[in-house]
């Protein structure tokens, strides 16, 4: 009696081996596996073994998110941080983090959060879970620079900050707003670099600029409005020539990385109407590029509420990483509405289709809306970056690294 009595107990659930449990678990967005391990105790304990977040990462790609950190220069307790995780369609309104409520810029990428909290100080977390820590003083002081992650010898993480001018009272630049230094979080020691080509003195910072890393090997720069673009090879420390990479009617792009090509995205002129939003594929080897895809004009055009083309398409920035490129406006009026291609592979296409980019396609969607209540903001930095199970589940900076 006693042992049917236990066998009308158990749920189908009770009844799957651990190992079985954890493979399911695993396919979980990121939140889902957190809520789940308060679920019962097994859950809890399968997800809470170390070895969960190695086997989850490597079970199922996930694709990465999209943070959107509003800054108010005010009201320093109005600065709000939001995530966007693609896998579950929905936005996490993050916690404000003591440590970055006071810094003078704020960036991420590579499953970091990084932030300037005075001339040359410079700290980092992993994303969605700290601890926060400072690293030795940059040789330059910084302010919006580019920064980005890439692997060293022995698969260690390490940090490159490249350009990022600072001024005293915003008229005297006192320090070299071209410069470039690795950060080694090992020996927690910066290496000075060759600087910027000068073609990028006029516009140095990550308001003018954007980066996107290939390979691993090759830090992109590229000018929003001026279009020139150069590369600094991570292994040799030196840069590439600087070119020109405008397709025609361009008016300020972005260049994103998708896998093992690069991708422009950017605002042009349309022989047959208004301005559109284009992607180009680019061969980053002969800067060849060839048109992929167009933003539908009714997604562009809910991304604004006025009629003015004179001035409202300033306002509109784009990231992206890994085939998904964002396309969002950084003013209040809609609380900062975005929009999503997800780029796919033909691959039916022949070799010289794939080598142009022409096997590409591009289908585009609406993201949702911000979770309320969403402050004004004086400044917004936006970036993709993949988020490591080990961000969520546990492992502190040092496993990240």
């Amino acid at each position: 009696m006693e042992t049917e009595l236990k066998a009308a107990a158990m749920t189908p659930w009770s009844r799957l081996s651990r190992d079985i449990v954890e493979l399911i678990l695993s396919y979980l967005p990121l939140r889902s596996v957190v809520v789940a391990g308060a679920v019962c105790k097994q859950w809890r304990a399968v997800i809470a073994d170390p070895g969960f977040a190695v086997r989850a990462a490597s079970s199922l790609p996930r694709r990465p998110w999209f943070f959107l950190y509003g800054q108010n220069n005010v009201v320093l307790r109005k600065n709000q941080a939001f995530g966007f995780d693609p896998d579950a369609g929905e936005w996490i309104a993050l916690p404000p983090s003591p440590s970055v409520l006071h810094v003078d810029c704020f960036a991420g990428a590579g499953g970091f959060f990084f932030a300037t909290t005075s001339a040359t100080r410079f700290c980092y977390a992993p994303l969605l879970r700290g601890p926060w820590r400072e690293t030795s003083p940059l040789f330059f002081s910084r302010c919006n620079p580019l920064v980005g992650v890439f692997s060293a010898a022995g698969g260690r993480r390490h940090f490159i900050v490249v350009g990022g001018a600072r001024f005293i009272g915003g008229l005297v630049d006192i320090e070299d707003p071209l410069a470039v230094e690795i950060y080694d979080p090992a020996s927690n020691s910066w290496e000075l670099c060759p600087p910027l080509p000068p073609d990028f003195r006029t516009g140095n910072s990550s308001q003018w600029l954007s980066a996107a890393l290939l390979g691993g090997r090759f830090f992109f720069v590229f000018g929003i409005y001026s279009c020139s673009i150069a590369a600094f090879d991570l292994s040799r420390r030196a840069w590439t020539g600087v070119q020109t990479l405008r397709p025609p009617g361009v008016l300020f792009c972005f260049l994103l990385a998708c896998n093992d090509r690069l991708i422009l995205a950017g605002l042009c002129n349309a022989p047959d109407g208004p301005p559109c939003f284009a992607l180009w594929a680019v061969d980053h080897t002969t800067m060849d590029f060839a048109e992929i895809a167009v933003m539908p004009r009714d997604l562009l055009s809910c991304l604004f509420d006025t009629d003015d083309d004179d001035n409202k398409f300033a306002s509109l920035k784009c990231v992206g990483l890994d085939g998904r490129v964002y396309v969002f406006n950084e003013d209040h009026h809609k609380a900062y509405p975005a929009c999503v291609g997800e780029i796919s592979e033909d691959s039916s296409a022949g070799v010289a289709e794939a080598a142009s980019g022409l096997n590409l396609s591009c289908s585009w969607r609406k993201v949702p809306p911000l979770p309320s209540p969403v402050d004004r903001f004086h400044k917004v930095i936006a970036f993709c970056s993949p988020v490591p199970v080990n961000s969520v589940l546990g492992g502190g900076v040092d496993r990240e690294l």
